[in-house]
Formats: C-alpha cells, structure tokens, sequence
C-alpha cells in the first residue's frame, strides 16, 4: 500500500475562468473517490494535476514515491483501427499491466457497450488498489466508489458515502433551504402588513388630536413617533430576513442540484396520431444483399410508445436507425412503414442538427417565422436561454450540454411524430443528463432510443426494449 497522498490549497484557472480553489485533502491508500461536476469545471485537469502532468494555479501536492499510476484518458487517439470499447480495453489492459498503487481513469464508459460496461464495474470493484475517476454513470458510481467530490461554483465538496446517499443528502438538504426561504418569506409578508397597522395606527391618532387645539401638537408628535419607530424596528427587522434570505440563496447554489427544465411541447391539431406509426415486418438489411447485417426485423409502434434497442458495439444499431430514417446507402428487405422524414426527429451525442455559425434565437426563429421575439424568449427561456448573451451566441461556442438544450429546445417548438434518439447521454455532465431526462418524460410523441444506460433508460420511462445480438433483434426485458 502507497503512503497518503496530499492536496494542499490547490486551485486551478485559465485564462478568463476559475475553476476551483483552496481545495486540500488527503487520498488514503484503498480510497475510491468519483469527481463529478458539470462540463468544463475542471475534473480532467485535476486528475492531470494528481498525474503531475498539469501544475496547479496555486498550492501543492504531495506524492508519495515510487508511486505506480495507471491512467486512462477519456480521448483515446490510438489504435485508429479499432472502436470505442475496444480501444478503452486495450488501453485499460495497458494501465493494469503496471499493478498501479493508483488507477486514473476519465469518463471510462463512454462509448461503451452494455456488456463492456458491466465487464469494467465488475473489474473495478475487484481492483484493490486506489481509484479516482471521473464519470457521469450513476451505476459506476454507485457501485465502484464511496466518496465524491463534487466541483461546483469553484470549490470542490467532499462527501464521505456513496453516490446515492449523496444525491438523498443533496435533495435533503435542498428541501430544508427551501423549506426556510418560504419560512422567510411568510415572516416578511407578516412583518410588512404589521407596519401597515402601526402607521395606520399613528395616522389615526394623529388624526383624533386635531380635534383638540390643545392637543393637537402632542398627539401629532406622539403619532409620528410611533410611526418613526415602526418604521425603524420593522425596517431592520426585514433587512434581517432579506440578508437570511440571501444567505439561504447562496447556500441553495452550493448544493449543485440542477435547475428544473418544465418544457412546454408546440403541438399542431394533425400531430396526434392513434394507429402505430412505425410497422416493419420480415425485414432484412445491410449496406448490399450480400452484406445484411440484421435479419428477420419485426417491429411496431405506437403514436406514443418509446422503445429502447440495445446491443454491443458494432451490431447494428446504427444501421437500423439509419433504415428508419430512409438512407440511401442501407439496402433493405420486407415491409417498410415509416413516417415521413419530416415527421421524424433524429439527434445523436454529436448535435449534428445545429449549424455552429448560426445563433441560439437564430435556430428557433428558423422553424418558427411566424412567431414574435417574446414567444421566442418565452420558450428559449423554458430551456433555461435567458440572459440576452445566452440567447445571440452561436453554437460554435456552446458547451456539450447547452447544445444539448438547444436541440431538444427545438424538438419541443416543433415535436416530430417520432424522436431517435442516438446514444444522446455520451458526454453529458450530470446535470444536463437530468435536464434531458427532465424534457424527454414530457415529450408527447413516439421514441426510439439507442443508449447503454440502464438508469437513463428507466428514468425517462421507456416501455419496452429490444436487444441485437447474433445479427437479430428479440424483445427483452425493460432496462
């Protein structure tokens, strides 16, 4: 076992942003520590500053010597050859031939297939060695670590337990904070209508003086008085409760719980169908007749059932999407009813949908002429565009979870009969995860998603599943 690792008062910038600061701990030898946070905060570089390959902005590190780490990048560039799943296992293998006192690994189940991923969890939870990753896979979190450290609002917060108890300790402490502001906000109302009855009161008795000359002064004075020291008292009392309030607010930011996404779907009066919108029967297809990849396809669907597919890399998910989706270049067999292209809705983990020179209102005005700029903002808005620059910048300079937004912002202004939905959870932070999930349980038409993730699958409600194997497609148990 390694001596302790130590982290003191480290903190990390680049040019025009912060990412986290004055953060010190000490990895134990055996620790199993997840670092999560949202796009862009910092969780890769850090782990670079544990390699010693990044230097931190300012404090130091302590590592142990002789040392052995094993890291696995989330990029991997070698091995062209090769997919996804297969370059991560050729490049975990490589890690684990050095027997590493400390294994690295960034966002490791990207790309990966169902079986790759249950095949790396059970590996991990094997290796007794120290583990830090980075990951966005709430079962890989759950199941190969039990502290956390969340980089929100440039600090990392530490969490001794496992994710899930983190996530009910989160929510917990979310709900108390709210639970509070309302607390604050009836004490306000109370205090406010109390200083009503008092300069009501003092206006009164100034007015029942008037009506003596000899009393007149005296009961003027008293009146104002007492409304000065209304005035007074109440006015420090709800500046107490605006400065609780605002403390409370704070405290509520540093919880990291992702604001909730209530979208509201453009329907049109014909986009309501009954009958099953999607019918294949006896299908075979491939990229030749002599090249099927897939045989004897059998599916329906409904106007709103969703359905999952499911199956290792390479085994024709995309192809069959592609099929759907009436490509020229798939060769196809049987009986084929499909919605029209425009009927249908398609996004993969890449956005190739938006056109990165064009803006965020620019996207939306383009399915939506007829609409005024304030029912643009109002449903940009709903998807959480709000401020004037988060509306004119252009998707070229979107982070991965905003454009993520954006497509499904666009989704819901002019919902397609069917959605495809491509691996669209692959690289999304957890937050944006939880926005997808957030918009997709109130999307009212037809789905077809291809994903790995069980949780994902089962979070936005997915009725049945159908898996590839062996070049067919069976119906399967739901996720």
């Amino acid at each position: 076992m390694h001596k302790p690792i130590l982290l003191s008062n480290i903190s990390l910038s680049f040019l025009n942003k912060d990412c986290f600061e004055d953060f010190s701990t000490t990895i134990q030898p055996g620790s199993r520590i997840a670092i999560i946070g949202s796009n862009g905060t910092g969780k890769s570089s850090l782990i670079n500053i544990i390699r010693g390959t990044v230097q931190p902005s300012d404090g130091r590190i302590i590592i142990p010597e002789n040392l052995s780490i094993g890291y696995v990048e989330q990029v991997i560039n070698d091995y062209n050859e090769l997919s996804g799943g297969q370059k991560l296992n050729k490049r975990l293998t490589e890690a684990l031939a050095l027997f590493p006192d400390l294994l690295l690994l960034d966002e490791p189940t990207n790309h990966l297939d169902l079986t790759n991923r249950k095949h790396l969890i059970r590996m991990l939870k094997k290796y007794q060695g120290t583990l830090i990753v980075v990951s966005h896979d709430k079962e890989l979190l759950q199941n190969c670590t039990d502290k956390i450290w969340h980089i929100e609002n440039n600090k990392i917060h530490e969490f001794s337990g496992l994710y899930d108890d983190y996530i009910r300790e989160t929510r917990r402490k979310h709900a108390e904070i709210k639970k509070n502001l309302s607390a604050l906000k009836r004490e306000k109302k109370a205090s406010h209508e109390k200083l009503m009855k008092e300069q009501k009161r003092a206006a009164n008795s100034k007015s029942k003086g008037e009506k003596s000359i000899l009393t007149k002064r005296w009961n003027a004075m008293t009146g104002n008085a007492k409304a000065m020291k209304a005035e007074t008292s109440q006015g420090k009392k709800v500046k107490s409760i605006d400065e609780k309030k605002q403390a409370l607010i704070d405290q509520l930011a540093e919880q990291g719980l992702p604001e909730v996404i209530k979208p509201t779907f453009v329907l049109d009066a014909d986009d309501r169908v009954i009958d099953d919108i999607l019918t294949i029967n006896g299908a075979d297809i491939g990229y030749s007749k002599e090249n099927i990849i897939l045989t004897n396809i059998n599916l329906s669907l409904s106007s709103e059932e969703r359905i999952a597919i499911s199956g290792e890399n390479a085994s024709g998910k995309s192809t069959l999407l592609k099929a759907i989706l009436g490509k020229d270049d798939i060769f196809k067999t049987g009986s084929w009813h499909t919605p029209k292209v425009e009927n249908i809705g398609y996004l993969d983990q890449h956005y190739s949908n938006l056109n990165p020179t064009e803006s965020v209102l620019d996207h939306l005005h383009a399915i939506k002429p007829d609409w005024y700029e304030t029912d643009l903002r109002r449903h940009l808005n709903s998807f959480l565009f709000r401020k004037n620059e988060e509306v004119s910048n252009i998707v070229s300079n979107l982070s991965g979870g905003e454009r993520a937004r954006l497509s499904l912002c666009l989704i819901a202004a002019h919902p397609p009969k069917l959605l495809i939905l491509d691996e669209v959870s692959n690289n999304l932070d957890l937050e944006t995860k939880e926005h997808v999930i957030q918009i997709l349980k109130e999307y009212p038409g037809a789905m077809i998603i291809v994903s790995h993730e069980k949780d994902f699958l089962t979070e936005i409600e997915i009725d049945q599943t159908y898996t590839i194997q062996d070049g067919t497609m069976s119906l399967s148990e739901n996720p």
